[in-house]
This record gives C-alpha cells, sequence and structure tokens, in this order.
C-alpha cells in the first residue's frame, strides 16, 4: 500500500459534532485525514489510530477539536513525545486567551508549531466548507502551513496572536448570545400579544436578527432542541470564559443564560432553546411529558401510542403506563453497572415508585425514528435524564389492531 502524501495528510484528535464535520469535509476535499478520539469512536471511511502518538505520527498537520483548555492540556500532553520538528498544530478548540498562549507555549517546548484557529459556525458550516476561521500565532510559517489545510473548510481570517484569535471567538460567541436573548425577548412579546410564532419569525427574518432566525428556523418554528449543533452547555462555557478573561467588559450574559437554564434547559439542548419563551409551543401535544417528536415522522398515531405510553411511564414514574406501552412478555435488555441484564416487564415495573423523578422538570425526550412494515415496527428514543443520556431501540408488534413494546434495548452514554 502507498504511504499517504504527508503534504496532503491531516490528523484530528477529538471527533465531536465539529471535529467529526471537520474530517469529514477534508476528506471530501482530498485530504488524507487520520482521526483519534478519547472516547474511542471513529468515523466510516477514514483511518482510525488506536493510540494517539500513532495518529499524530501520521501527520505534519495535527487539528485539535476538544471541548475546552483542560481537554486540550491533557491531549496535547499525551503526544508531546511524538511530536516532530515542522509538524503544525492547529487547534480549533475555543479556549480561554491565557489558556491559548499556554498551549502555544507547550507546543513550542516540542519544537513544533502552533496556530490557534477556533471557528464560528456550526456543524452545517463545517460539512459545507463555510466555517470562518480566526487564525493566530507567533510565526508567519506556521500560519502559511495552517491556511493551506484550513481554506477546505472556509474563509480564513489572519487576527494577529493566539490570545488574540481565542479573545475574538469568545467575544463573537457573546454577540451570539445577545442575539438569542434579543430573539427571546421578541418571541416572548409576541406571545404576550397573541400573535402567530410563524408570523413573528417571518418578520424576524426580514430583521438585525435575521441571520440567527434563518439558521435556525425550524428549531424556534417547533421547538425543537434536541439533536444539537451547538449545546447550551457549550455557550454556556464560552460565556464563562468571555466574562473572566483580563480586562474583559462582558456583560454579565452567562448569567442570564445559566438562570434560564437552569429552569428550563438541558445541557444537550441546541442554543435555539435560549431564544424560545418560557411557554412550550402550542403545537407541541407532549409538552406535558417533555417529549418531541422528529417533524420527519410520519407514522401513523397508532403506532405512536405505546410509545408515548412509555414516555409517559418516565416523566411521571407510574409503571401503569409502562404495562400499558408494553407486551406482558417483553423484555428490557442493556447494561447495567457493566452487567448484562434481559428484564421481565415486573422487574422493570418495580424500579418505578410511582412518583416523577425529583429531577423531572428538567428531563427531555425525544422520538427520533419510527419505521413500520406491516405488522411489525421499530423505533429509536433519546432520554435526556440528568448526568446520563439514553439510546432505547424498541421492536413493536400489532395484534388484534393495537401496537404494543414487544422488546426494548438501550445503551446508556
Amino acid at each position: 500500500m502507498t504511504a499517504p502524501d504527508l503534504d496532503k495528510s491531516v490528523t484530528v484528535l477529538g471527533l465531536g459534532r465539529i471535529g467529526s464535520s471537520m474530517a469529514q469535509r477534508l476528506a471530501a476535499s482530498g485530504w488524507h485525514v487520520t482521526t483519534w478520539s478519547r472516547s474511542g469512536r471513529g468515523l466510516a471511511g477514514l483511518d482510525a489510530a488506536a493510540q494517539v502518538d500513532d495518529a499524530v505520527a501520521a501527520s505534519n498537520l495535527v487539528i485539535l477539536s476538544l471541548f475546552d483548555g483542560p481537554a486540550c492540556v491533557q491531549v496535547t500532553d499525551a503526544v508531546a513525545a511524538s511530536l516532530a520538528p515542522g509538524t503544525v498544530v492547529v487547534n480549533t478548540s475555543t479556549v480561554g486567551p491565557d489558556e491559548a498562549v499556554a498551549l502555544g507555549e507547550r507546543v513550542a517546548r516540542t519544537g513544533a508549531g502552533y496556530v490557534h484557529a477556533p471557528v464560528l459556525g456550526s456543524v452545517g458550516a463545517a460539512r459545507s466548507g463555510e466555517l470562518s476561521v480566526l487564525a493566530g500565532a507567533a510565526s508567519p510559517d506556521d500560519i502559511a502551513a495552517a491556511t493551506r489545510l484550513l481554506a477546505d473548510l472556509g474563509t480564513v481570517l489572519t487576527v494577529g496572536g493566539v490570545a488574540d484569535a481565542a479573545m475574538l471567538k469568545l467575544i463573537a460567541n457573546g454577540a451570539l448570545a445577545a442575539v438569542l436573548l434579543a430573539i427571546r425577548d421578541a418571541l416572548t412579546q409576541a406571545q404576550v400579544a397573541g400573535i402567530d410564532r410563524g408570523r413573528t419569525l417571518d418578520a424576524l427574518a426580514e430583521s438585525a436578527v435575521g441571520g440567527m432566525v434563518g439558521a435556525k428556523r425550524q428549531r424556534l418554528a417547533a421547538g425543537d432542541i434536541t439533536l444539537a449543533d451547538f449545546t447550551v452547555a457549550a455557550l454556556a462555557k464560552d460565556l464563562t470564559l468571555l466574562a473572566s478573561a483580563p480586562g474583559s467588559a462582558a456583560p454579565p450574559l452567562a448569567a442570564v443564560i445559566a438562570g434560564i437554564a437552569s429552569e428550563q434547559l438541558m445541557p444537550e439542548d441546541d442554543i435555539a432553546a435560549i431564544a424560545l419563551p418560557d411557554a412550550a409551543p402550542a403545537a407541541d401535544p407532549y409538552a406535558a411529558i417533555r417529549l418531541t417528536v422528529a417533524p420527519e415522522i410520519e407514522a401513523a398515531a397508532d403506532v405512536l401510542a405505546p410509545l408515548v405510553a412509555y414516555a409517559t411511564g418516565h416523566a411521571t414514574g407510574d409503571p401503569a403506563h409502562f404495562r400499558r406501552a408494553f407486551l406482558p412478555s417483553a423484555h428490557i435488555e442493556g447494561l447495567r453497572d457493566d452487567t448484562f441484564v434481559s428484564w421481565p416487564l415486573d422487574t422493570y415495573c418495580a424500579l418505578f415508585t410511582g412518583e416523577p423523578d425529583d429531577g423531572e422538570p428538567a428531563h427531555r425526550r425525544r422520538l427520533d425514528q419510527v419505521s413500520v412494515a406491516g405488522t411489525v415496527a421499530t423505533a429509536t428514543m433519546t432520554l435526556w435524564h440528568g448526568p446520563a443520556t439514553f439510546t432505547d431501540v424498541f421492536l413493536l408488534a400489532r395484534s388484534e389492531g393495537t401496537w404494543r413494546i414487544a422488546n426494548k434495548a438501550y445503551h446508556r452514554h
């Protein structure tokens, strides 16, 4: 097998939402992409290194796409011994300016170059190569090497040093938060005035906040805040960094958003949730049990009935809803405390006390997929329950005109 061309090779460390999208975009643009993730996950069609040192050795260009500064330090320290002189580390993560400077110094001690290059834009822009990249570095040569790569991800803006790039990203996200709060105020005022949300969004789309309304229109119209492109937790982290930056004159947006989040949002909700008024959209028939249904689902209401009953059981803690949802012969299967369990329905129902969980006001559920084939169907639901996220996969059967869940398997994230 021919070795990859190092001039057109890149290693991506971190495969979250943006990291995965950037890796796929670069591969589509002709780069040989090697990936590594702390979770061990990979991407179909791309080389995945089992060890982070092996990943770094595969290229002279290394992208970091990690959640925060501590994660960047951890990974940078892990690869320090494997960074060769001439390698350029391109950090697209959002960190504070002091953190960016310290990371640059860490990398410089290895003889490699460092470019801090946080990105503006989310998953869709990363996949289409329409990100805006704020690139800062101490060396023009490092900027030149990084730009050759970053140009395939979008527009590259050279903004000065690494601290400048980090600070400008935080400033931009501060402005983003302010726009979301402005939309929230507008939708709340329209709601009080009795004006339809669709008509309000039409008007806002033509206003100064039109770009954000356009980007989040479907989510804002439907109240669809799950399967996030950019999470509330990530934005809150960035706003905290902005407020704590040396000499920052940032308004206390982090506190405002933290207050909203503590009352009605989950950390993994999309940031569109910040712009939604307190009241759930009137079109949401499942608001009381905090269940949303993916808009592409066109299944008949009768096949949804046991799935809604299942969600109601979790919302109320009443096992009677599970007995309506499942066939008596059903089993619930998955890993619990690292041990595989296959529970009969009675064992599962015994876990519930008949009272809602204390954290229920913050729980969320989403029916992601339903596929019907005659008298059988499959469905997938995501449940955000406190610190845990569950993916539930259901097999359903129809007997005597009634749908019931025949089996459930689950994965706890």
